[in-house]
């Protein structure tokens, strides 16, 4: 397993979300959500651009999926509309089938019966019934795109969990990643002493908790 994700699989999106605050990164993806809160993802981004349908150059919402590599994570920019999905069943089956890690979408899915059949992660900023097709259709494959106002390059590292989904660009993986880890250990020293009675402001003080987030100069 790529030694990264495996990191980033052991940290929460909070707590990632406060190292790239503290680096000044942005990577938050607001406004996408699990479509249950029991899912998680971790991995590297293959992205998925897409355009409204041009009846003079039609195109198609996407046969891509076979071509993905077990442990890729699917990241789709719809620019947010949500009056045409561009995920749904027979690709969640295929995706679950061929070790895909999730699915990341700045737009709609549908046929989420299959995605908690299954298990398989689907972030999404709302789901409906209303096809994709005639509506939209694929611009591009791989090229970087627009998640919650984070851009996602492609191979960018994709950590989802409850709260939602935050992009680590390739570049800053490894600061991120390493100042997430110290933030952990922090709060994790705190929790120890709130277990020993400590007060909370006291626990705080001790373990430099306020300067956890903030912000390098």
């Amino acid at each position: 397993m790529d030694k990264n994700v495996e990191r980033a699989s052991k940290l929460d999106t909070a707590t990632i979300s406060d190292a790239m605050d503290k680096l000044g990164i942005s990577g938050q993806c607001l406004g996408i959500k699990p479509i249950d809160h029991s899912f998680r993802l971790s991995g590297r981004a293959y992205t998925i651009k897409y355009e409204p349908f041009d009846p003079e150059n039609p195109g198609t919402v996407g046969d891509y999926i076979d071509d993905l590599e077990p442990g890729t994570v699917v990241v789709l920019d719809n620019a947010g509309r949500e009056d045409a999905t561009v995920w749904g069943d027979i690709l969640t089956y295929l995706a679950h089938k061929n070790g895909v890690a999730g699915t990341v979408i700045d737009g709609a899915n549908r046929d989420v019966h299959e995605c908690l059949r299954l298990g398989y992660p689907v972030y999404s900023r709302s789901y409906s019934m209303r096809t994709g097709k005639d509506r939209v259709q694929v611009e591009a494959l791989n090229v970087p795109v627009s998640i919650g106002g984070a851009t996602v390059e492609p191979g960018d590292l994709m950590r989802g969990d409850s709260d939602g989904v935050v992009v680590l660009p390739k570049d800053q993986e490894n600061k991120i990643l390493e100042t997430a880890e110290a933030i952990e250990e922090a709060e994790e020293k705190i929790r120890a002493s709130l277990r020993e009675g400590k007060r909370l402001d006291e626990a705080r003080e001790i373990n430099k908790y306020h300067n956890l987030q903030t912000k390098d100069e």
